[in-house]
């Protein structure tokens, strides 16, 4: 068994405070990679408590019910910053929105904490859907043919030769999460002209006045998804990569395109591609890439790049390599990101926040299958949420009934039936062995 915190001592004589903005899975899980690396509980800053953050022994939970107002935001983290003077305080986010409200406010923030991430121009490049298939095309990355509407001139759009059903979501997620509107979705699958148009006039009048994007459909289920975390460091190189084979994803409307089970793998070319498009964009910190592989040509299409860890980042932490340490080596420490034998060596993983009935269920290729039960008997599963540090009876109850919850909500938004369909839709493609085996 690993030593406990075994970068404690870096901070020796520090007191460190991360601040972590988001009470999502990705946002515990931030926690948690504190928590494991050095010993130190966070702050954890969302709107609402519910049962992931709550009763968590390695959490302090502050609850700010208007922080989607920036204002808001600010006031709140600089209470917290004058309510732990003297300490190393570094803040952190797990959802886009508000990774760009801390960018967007790090001049009123620095003084006070360490904020690890780009700046504006640099967070705009990669966000917009636009601008991220320019870079896809200079850099030599797969991206799905697309057609991009702005709707702050209206809801006409053209598909060119997009044949339906195509794919649809927000270019600025900001934006949307301010939104709300009947049927709202994470990413809409839209089968006919005459549904997407009812789609955007919809969004339109919800107040939304970006751009929407259209893409071209990549057949297949899940299991043809790909995801990758990379950290570039200060020295503009990437620092290491951890890349994912996501096996299952979420499927509730709001959560739609989240990893829910993602097994590491070894894809040294792709890794090469993206690491290069990030270091000649002159990026820094993490980023996050999602991706999936098109049966039809073999070639991985990426998707959009995240300016963050991902949700589903405690991928990482499970790989051998703890996330966090980067940040604190570099923005808290003033030390190299790569260094006194950090990153360690990666080890292949499964992460999973899905109890195991529900995986084997739905994984359909028998090596796939063979190699997740191995990892299973080895003890190499990571599961997001539980943690032995963490094992309050209310939390564990919580915890029990959220993995009941899934197995229902499979059942309702993703029944087995239609991973089949999506399975089906494969067959007699010329690369299909690739985007479901990798």
């Amino acid at each position: 068994m690993a030593a406990p915190f075994p970068y404690r001592d870096l901070i020796a004589g520090r007191t460190l405070v991360p601040v972590v903005l988001g009470g999502d899975i990705g946002g515990y899980s931030l926690a948690r990679a504190f928590h494991e690396a050095f010993g130190v509980r966070s702050l954890l800053v969302s709107a609402t408590l519910n049962g992931i953050v709550r009763d968590s022994a390695i959490i302090e939970n502050v609850v700010v019910p208007e922080m989607d107002d920036p204002d808001v935001l600010v006031e709140a983290l600089l209470r917290i910053a004058e309510e732990h003077e003297g300490a190393d305080l570094i803040a952190v986010a797990s959802v886009d929105w508000l990774v760009r409200a801390l960018i967007e406010r790090k001049a009123d923030l620095v003084h006070a904490f360490a904020v690890p991430y780009v700046d504006v121009e640099l967070l705009d490049l990669v966000t917009s859907k636009d601008s991220f298939a320019d870079l896809c095309r200079e850099h030599g990355l797969g991206h799905p043919r697309s057609v991009v509407v702005d709707l702050a001139t209206g809801t006409h759009v053209d598909t060119g030769d997009l044949a339906f059903p195509v794919i649809a979501k927000a270019d600025d997620s900001a934006a949307y999460h301010a939104i709300e509107f009947e049927g709202k979705e994470k990413v809409f699958t839209v089968p006919t002209p005459e549904a997407l148009v009812e789609l955007l006039e919809r969004i339109h009048a919800a107040g939304y006045r970006d751009e929407f994007v259209i893409q071209d459909l990549i057949p297949g289920d899940d299991a043809a998804l790909r995801i990758v975390n990379t950290y570039v460091g200060a020295d503009g190189k990437a620092a290491f990569s951890v890349y994912g084979h996501v096996l299952l994803q979420e499927h509730l409307p709001g959560t739609v395109g989240n990893s829910s089970v993602v097994l590491t793998v070894d894809e040294p070319v792709e890794v090469a591609k993206i690491e290069r498009l990030l270091e000649a964009i002159g990026w820094r910190g993490f980023a996050s890439l999602d991706m999936k592989v098109d049966a039809r040509t073999g070639e991985t299409m990426y998707f959009e790049i995240n300016p963050r860890l991902s949700r589903s980042n405690f991928f990482v932490t499970g790989a051998g390599i703890n996330p966090v340490v980067a940040y604190v080596r570099e923005h808290v420490l003033g030390l190299p990101a790569v260094g006194d034998g950090y990153p360690p060596a990666q080890h292949q993983t499964l992460f999973t926040i899905l109890p195991r009935p529900l995986i084997m269920r739905y994984l359909l290729d028998k090596d796939i299958k063979a190699l997740v039960r191995r990892l299973y008997r080895k003890g190499r599963v990571s599961h997001a949420l539980w943690n032995r540090a963490d094992r309050s009876p209310r939390r564990l109850a919580y915890l029990t009934a959220h993995q009941v919850n899934h197995v229902r909500k499979y059942r309702h938004w993703y029944p087995k039936e239609t991973q089949l369909a999506e399975r089906e839709s494969l067959r007699g493609l010329p690369f299909a062995d690739r985007a479901v085996r990798g």
